[in-house]
Parts: C-alpha cells; structure tokens; sequence
C-alpha cells in the first residue's frame, strides 16, 4: 500500500502554532557601508579580555570543542552571584539561572509558568507588528479575562513577549502606558494574572523606573514580577537590591548591550531558589555553549572596562537627547538606555506618524538604519536611535539636518 502524502503539512501544527506570528527582529544588513542604528547593539567591542579567552578556549586546534560544555553553566552563576552580591548581600549561586541571552530566560518563565491548560483560556496570537490581539488581550476591563490571563506586560513594551505567551497557548493581559509613560502602578498591583512582565528602562522609549515604585507594586502583587533588566547598566538604579525582600521578584539581564555580546547571546536571571529550580527543570540541556560560557566570564570579570564603556555610551546619548530635545525642539523622553525615543519634526513644526516615516524612509536611503513604530499610536510618531559611536551619530544628525531642509 502506497503513503498518501498529505497535501498540507502545516495542517498538522497546533491550531495556536499556526495562527502564531513570529517575532520580528530588526534588520541585520549583510553590506558594507550602513550606519547601524536599529537594534541597541553596543556601538563599541568587548573587553579584549574576551577575544583572549575564546582564543584560550578554542586551543591551537580546536580540540575542546568536540566537548559538551558546563550544563548549567555553575561558574558563571557563581561569578554573576559574586558580581551582584554587592547590591544584594547574600545573594548565591542557586538564585541564577544562566540563559542563551536573556530571551532565552524569558522563554523559560513562559515554559514554566504559562500554559493554555493552566490558564484556563486559549490565546490570540500577537499581530506581524507584535501587539497583542484583541483576542489575546485580558486589559479590556471584563473581570473574568482579568482573572483568567496567564501574564500582563505593559505596553508598548518588548515585542517578543505576546509571541511567547502566544506559543504556550496562554493569555495575556496588556497594561497601556500613555504617553506621559508613567508607570501605572496601581493597575500593575492589583493585576490577576499570575506572571507580569516589566521592561525597566522601557524599551521602546527608555524611561526608567524606580524601586519606590516596584515595592509598591510588590506590595499588592500576588503573582512573580520579572523586572527585565536588559538596559539596567545604563539606568539610574536597578531592582537587584530589592531580590532581598521579595519572594515573588525576578530580575532578568543580559550581556548583549553594556558588554558587547550581542553575538554570543547571554543572559540571567536572580530569582528565589524555588523559582530558579523550576526553570532549570524546563531549561533546555547545555543550553549555553561554552565558548559564550568563556566570554561572559571574561567579560564580567573586566569591571573597569564595562564602566568605560558604560560611561562612554551614556555621555554620547546626552549628547543626542540635547541635540534632538534643544538644538531642534523635538520632543524626546528621558532615556536611562543606550538608546534614544524622539518624535521628528519638519522645518513647519509638523510631527506625527507620517513625518516620522519620511524621516525614516530618508535616513534608510542614505544607509542610515534606526526603528520605526508603526503600529502602535504612542510609538508611531516616533524613531528610536540606538546611541552609536561619536562619528556615527554625527553622520545622523549632519543626515537629520538635511532632511529638515529638504522641500516638504
């Protein structure tokens, strides 16, 4: 007897799975010559601590790559636990979780927390943009979604959130911020899904958040609180020391932006030893390899070059938020980030979604790269500008300076 082949395969993908849409990343052009402003990259290398390391691990022929690394990455959680134990007397080595980048860790709480069974409630699937669908959203005042969402997250916020929740199956609760981006405490606190997430600084605009704020929210929150940390080393402060106190907090940072290991992918997150057993339970086996293993060690051992770099990237984006906020009037939030939310206005003062895809579309064809929003109607009018190097964002501005001059 013959197979019949089925003439759809995607017919088989579970009905979430083919209604899901995967996470857009911003563009990585593989062409010389583009001022990459787009994806928070750090604009400058790693500590040359790093390259040492590989060139250590990797030996004159390769040989220690036929191995499995460390699987939990145990010197790593030792030393993050070292790095943070000054911000969080006693913390230890079984509070950290190491992850392929922190998306990697946010993908565990997903895992382990999330489920459309357990929720009780199927869910929608985030739209090609990344905002949550109607159907995914529980933020629409009727208490009974309220109660049944499975995570909240405000918005606008990280994109890959909606998409994570959507591929458990689970529901999610959507938390607007205006465009005052205050943060909405009380709507936060007395939010009945059992897990939130919180960007902090917020990406896309960069506002930072206080600790004031998180124990007030903390306060009244029942479920588990991940602070995503991802821009924290540029912040004013950050939630590490509040691990202390609250059972029910996690904090979740990565190496990508302040260490400049966006290409080796490593992130962690500092949680109570309960929370931190469950995720290694739905962790994936040698999920970190070991030459990001060597590199995140090398790095995080080179604390004084991490705070040059630091300090470097901070001072060019007060440069920028000058250049935009005072030199040409354009109204752009205080970023605690590496990088710069700021709302482009033409030479008649116009602003609005349309002035700031011209812009975009005019840096774009000068091989000028920064990020566009469009779908949502806080974001749309806006561009967010990675901080790059000194040279790189003079090429941005001498370009912005054009574009303002250019017949409307």
């Amino acid at each position: 007897m013959s197979k019949q082949t089925p003439s759809n395969p995607s017919s088989f993908a579970l009905p979430h799975v083919a209604r899901l849409h995967a996470y857009t990343p911003g563009l990585q052009p593989t062409e010389p010559g583009w001022v990459k402003l787009n994806t928070n990259e750090c604009p400058y290398p790693p500590s040359p601590r790093v390259a040492e390391a590989l060139r250590q691990e990797i030996g004159s022929d390769g040989a220690a790559l036929r191995l499995y690394p460390n699987p939990k990455s145990t010197p790593l959680r030792t030393a993050v636990a070292k790095l943070h134990a000054r911000e969080c007397p006693g913390l230890r080595e079984d509070q950290v979780i190491i992850g392929n980048g922190s998306d990697d860790i946010l993908n565990l709480l997903v895992r382990a927390f999330i489920g459309g069974t357990a929720d009780t409630c199927r869910a929608g699937s985030p739209d090609p943009a990344g905002k949550p669908s109607a159907r995914e959203s529980a933020g629409s005042g009727d208490p009974a979604l309220r109660q049944s969402a499975g995570a909240a997250f405000t918005w606008p916020s990280y994109s890959l959130y909606p998409v994570l929740v959507g591929i458990q199956d689970g529901r999610a609760e959507t938390i607007e911020f205006d465009r005052s981006m205050r943060l909405p405490v009380e709507r936060i606190a007395h939010s009945k899904a059992k897990l939130i997430f919180l960007t902090s600084p917020n990406a896309p605009t960069g506002v930072g958040f206080t600790n004031a704020e998180f124990e007030r929210v903390l306060a009244g929150y029942g479920g588990l609180f991940v602070v995503d940390e991802a821009y924290a080393p540029f912040a004013n402060e950050n939630a590490i020391p509040l691990l202390a106190q609250y059972r029910n907090l996690i904090v979740v940072r990565t190496l990508s932006k302040a260490y400049a290991l966006a290409g080796l992918r490593v992130g962690y997150a500092l949680a109570h030893p309960e929370i931190v057993d469950l995720l290694d339970r739905v962790r994936d086996s040698y999920n970190v390899n070991r030459l990001s293993q060597a590199a995140a060690l090398a790095a995080l051992g080179d604390e004084a070059y991490h705070a040059g770099l630091v300090a470097k990237v901070k001072a060019t984006r007060d440069v920028a938020i000058a250049d935009f906020a005072r030199r040409r009037g354009w109204f752009t939030y205080p970023s605690q980030s590496n990088f710069v939310f700021t709302e482009p206005k033409t030479a008649r003062g116009d602003t609005g979604p349309a002035v700031a895809k011209s812009a975009y579309d005019f840096l774009y064809a000068r091989k000028v790269l920064v990020r566009y929003f469009p779908s949502h109607a806080l974001t749309a009018p806006f561009l967010r500008i990675s901080v790059g190097t000194d040279a790189e964002m003079r090429v941005l501005s001498e370009t912005l300076d054009v574009w303002q001059k250019a017949p409307e």
